[in-house]
């Protein structure tokens, strides 16, 4: 909590005296917020919806000749998972 408030009297020091605008402020908040969520969704190892597309279609093709292959008796019934 102590640093927070230090923060906050700092800022408030700077735009007193003129050294700080408040476009500083937001333009300096808006970078770090844009930061965090880039840092987030980094940890959270999400695709994009085009990575997601190219590999539903490689899933599909690849469905398909299997059922083709159960067909002709070249592959066997596996457990599903």
């Amino acid at each position: 909590m102590k640093n927070s408030e230090k923060i906050l009297e700092t800022l408030s020091s700077l735009i007193e005296t003129g050294i700080l605008t408040s476009k500083d402020i937001r333009k300096e908040l808006s970078t770090d917020l844009k930061f965090k969520k880039d840092k987030i969704l980094n940890k959270l190892q999400l695709v994009s919806r085009e990575e997601f597309e190219v590999l539903k279609k490689i899933v599909e093709k690849q469905d398909v000749i299997i059922k083709e292959l159960r067909k002709k008796g070249k592959v066997k019934k596996v457990k599903k998972l």
